[in-house]
């Protein structure tokens, strides 16, 4: 599984690069206006479909652009063709074709997650992870951060595309920012993930994510050693994900609460 997962998101790695590389057009807005998708995303995640179609026959597909395929073989396909399609979109580059493989999908309460593929095509950054397997950064085990405490911890989070549920993020955020070294704002879920796993972020946290935002990075975090979960020690899901350096994590969810996160 691990071999497809590297095999699909390298390939839509490197369309989504020339994509870009030959200027971006947005196709539609979604939940709001500047919620966007562009024909890059679509192009991907048929791309994605296809490909996965032809190497593993029977297994389910569930992407962001498109509608769900059922499973025969009891396996699911979770994919974001794009991942920080903003950042994308205005040529940030800190966003990633994100593929995993989940058993008893499409549900993240529920899944088993395989093993998963982030790409980031360009900075040419592959992070894969089998379960069991660990997690890594091309050839090298990822192993997250060690920060001494909480308050020279490094804390990521996203917003919401509803401009009024983003003032209220806001106004969470401004009582925890004292009491964290800082925060970041990078704009794609799964990069976001990876790098709690790489060590270069202590802890992330965001409210609102869909299953493949969160579905390839949640087990290549938790492959590193990161400690992940979602809403009251649930797993991951749209209602909650959290990730943070083990030394840190209890410290990170007592501040998550306290915060009103």
């Amino acid at each position: 599984m691990l071999a497809v997962a590297l095999r699909v998101t390298t390939e839509a790695a490197r369309l989504a690069a020339a994509r870009r590389a030959e200027g971006v057009e947005v196709a539609d807005t979604k939940s709001s206006v500047v919620d966007v998708v562009t024909h890059t995303d679509r192009e991907v995640e048929a791309f994605l479909r296809d490909r996965l179609a032809e190497l593993r026959p029977g297994d389910g597909f569930f992407g962001e652009e498109g509608d769900p395929d059922d499973s025969s073989t009891g396996l699911t396909w979770v994919v974001d063709p794009i991942d920080g399609t903003v950042n994308f979109l205005y040529g940030i580059p800190q966003w990633a074709v994100s593929v995993a493989v989940v058993e008893g999908g499409p549900d993240p309460l529920t899944w088993t997650a395989l093993a998963a593929c982030v790409v980031n095509p360009l900075s040419g950054e592959v992070f894969t992870a089998s379960r069991g397997g660990g997690a890594r950064l091309g050839e090298a085990p990822l192993v997250p951060s060690a920060p001494a405490s909480l308050a020279q911890s490094l804390f990521a989070t996203g917003f919401s595309y509803d401009s009024g549920r983003r003032v209220e993020q806001a106004a969470v955020l401004g009582r925890l920012i004292g009491r964290v070294r800082d925060l970041r704002r990078l704009g794609a879920a799964s990069l976001d993930l990876c790098a709690v796993a790489a060590g270069r972020l202590d802890v992330y946290a965001e409210r609102g994510l869909k299953p493949w935002d969160h579905a390839a990075g949640v087990l290549i975090a938790q492959e590193a050693g990161v400690v992940v979960h979602g809403e009251a020690g649930a797993a991951a899901s749209g209602e909650l994900v959290v990730a943070a350096a083990p030394g840190i994590a209890a410290d990170a969810d007592a501040l998550l609460a306290d915060a009103g996160f």
